[in-house]
């Protein structure tokens, strides 16, 4: 919890740490290259002390502290404030987090709140390219963001591969109450993966485009390079959900089309019942002029015409797909 790192990259490439009490300083400085401070939910007197030090908005500091922002790009003089939603798959369902970073000429901060991994990996492929390094604080914001993007095609597969092992479900001979359950909750979960994802591409169009006071103009194609993989990405999150629809909707016609097979059944083996039912009734009736009454083998003739009836209705029926 607090500060993770706090680092000063000089225009030579090379790095070294620094305190926040000395951030400032150190700006002032700084001819070439940037800070770049990493912090995980930060309480508001450490906020504080970075808004001091980096001379951040108020407003994007105490955006940055509640932690409940939806993705969004704000502008703050020479200054950019982004908001970003992470997600990791946990026990089987997403738990998201977010990113605040604040970005300046000269300087880069990453804030994170709830589940987010942790960005080494984004820094550590920073300073494996110290030439890129040196452009500035815009090649850690690319690293970030990429990274963040990057974490989602997991999930994405993840997603899918559940959606396939419902589907064979779907379609097996029996059919499961917990299966149409288990498809809406994949449904809700790609859907509120949607409402982090969708606003990345309007994010990054305009850091491809806008911004040229913090933005290096050699990264934009890198920029529009992560904007492609977030457009890939906000399709492959609609396409899957379009499949969870139609397979609850399959799974649904399934269930109908399976209680008419039973209510056919049902309503065929009562054809047959009712059939000899019906004769017996006739012959039960205490009329004493009824046919065949008084004959030696009316009995026997009754007892087979009803079998033949049962019989006849029988094969009909079994041709009919009813039985």
């Amino acid at each position: 919890m607090g500060v993770i790192n706090s680092i000063v990259y000089d225009s030579d490439g090379g790095r070294r740490e620094v305190e926040i009490e000395d951030i400032d300083s150190t700006l002032a400085a700084l001819e070439g290259g940037f800070v770049w401070l990493g912090l995980y939910e930060p309480g508001e007197p450490l906020l504080q002390k970075v808004q001091a030090e980096f001379d951040l908005h108020p407003l994007a500091v105490e955006d940055a502290h509640h932690a409940h922002q939806r993705p969004k790009i704000e502008a703050y003089g020479e200054s950019l404030f982004i908001a970003l939603h992470t997600a990791q798959l946990v026990d089987g369902s997403i738990r998201f987090g977010e990113t605040h970073l604040f970005i300046g000429k000269h300087y880069l901060v990453s804030v994170r709140h709830g589940a987010s991994l942790s960005y080494s990996p984004a820094r550590s492929r920073c300073e494996q390219h110290p030439n890129l390094l040196k452009i500035g604080p815009s090649y850690g914001l690319y690293a970030i963001i990429d990274y963040i993007v990057d974490n989602y095609q997991p999930i994405v597969r993840e997603f899918q591969a559940e959606l396939d092992s419902l589907e064979q479900l779907i379609f097996s001979e029996s059919l499961d109450r917990q299966t149409l359950i288990r498809l809406y909750r994949l449904k809700g979960e790609l859907t509120k993966m949607r409402l982090a994802v969708s606003p990345l591409q309007d994010l990054l169009n305009q850091l491809v485009r806008l911004h040229p006071e913090v933005i290096d103009e050699q990264m934009r194609l890198y920029f529009r390079d992560v904007f492609d993989h977030a457009i890939r990405l906000n399709e492959s999150i609609d396409t899957l959900r379009e499949m969870v629809t139609a397979a609850m909707t399959v799974n649904l016609s399934l269930v109908t089309v399976g209680q008419g097979e039973v209510v056919k059944r049902l309503a065929g083996w009562a054809a047959l019942v009712a059939a000899p039912t019906l004769v017996a009734s006739w012959y039960g009736m205490n009329f004493e002029h009824m046919p065949e009454l008084a004959g030696d083998y009316s009995y026997a003739v009754t007892v087979g015409l009803t079998a033949m009836l049962v019989a006849g209705l029988y094969l009909a029926l079994k041709r009919a797909g009813w039985l």
